[in-house]
């Protein structure tokens, strides 16, 4: 009885270790069919898209247009920066195929803000100029910086919070980047903190950024209704 009882606790124990190796490896789910282009106008919801008949598919479900992806963006805004996402919910034939794409258009000393995608790992190319970029890892909190040019390559590991500065004081800077899921998502931390609606008590930010409410206020008042 005691040989059943243990063999059973170590089974549930093997059991539990698997569950939760998955859940750490998990990402965009792999398809089960060459593609699933995703059908916008379909009343199902499902955690991604249903699929379009494939019998209704056609090249352009494929394609891109380059004017969407190879034109400069204005980046007249209050961090100089402007993101362009080629992503599932405008590339339809993307779904399940766990990718997507993302231009980044710098003004001078413009800023990619602190943020993270909670689905993907970037891969950013430089396209043109001097970018100052870097992520910071789970605690401890280590800074992991460097500064690139036109032709290099960087990786932001899933999840992590990231930045990207234009060192330029005179010229624009872009970039591309490829994302590990068809929707990576983005949680920019300061809109996200200053800015979430409704927002976060001003009593729980002074306490954790240790300064007076009277700061905390005046934050969040910049990040609501502001063009960031």
């Amino acid at each position: 009885m005691a040989s059943s009882s243990s063999s059973l606790l170590l089974l549930a124990a093997a059991l539990l270790a698997l569950a939760s190796w998955h859940q750490a490896i998990a990402y965009d789910p792999s398809p089960l069919q060459d593609f699933c282009v995703a059908d916008k106008n379909s009343p199902v919801r499902v955690n991604g898209f249903p699929c379009k008949d494939p019998m209704a598919v056609t090249p352009d479900d494929f394609y891109n247009p380059a004017m969407i992806i190879d034109k400069r963006r204005d980046t007249n805004n209050k961090v100089g920066s402007n993101v362009t996402n080629i992503n599932v919910e405008s590339f339809p034939g993307l779904n399940t195929l766990g990718i997507s794409l993302a231009r980044i258009d710098y003004a001078p000393l413009g800023v990619n803000p602190p943020h993270i995608h909670p689905r993907a790992t970037e891969l950013l190319t430089v396209l043109e100029g001097t970018l100052y970029l870097g992520f910071v890892t789970s605690n401890p909190n280590r800074l992991f910086s460097k500064v690139v040019k036109k032709g290099d390559v960087f990786v932001f590991p899933k999840a992590m919070i990231h930045f990207q500065m234009n060192l330029d004081h005179d010229k624009p800077a872009a970039a591309l980047s490829s994302l590990s899921s068809q929707n990576p998502g983005v949680i920019t931390i300061a809109s996200a903190v200053f800015g979430s609606k409704p927002p976060i008590a001003d009593d729980v930010l002074a306490k954790a950024f240790q300064v007076e409410k009277k700061l905390i206020d005046w934050l969040q008042s910049q990040f609501w209704d502001t063009n960031y």
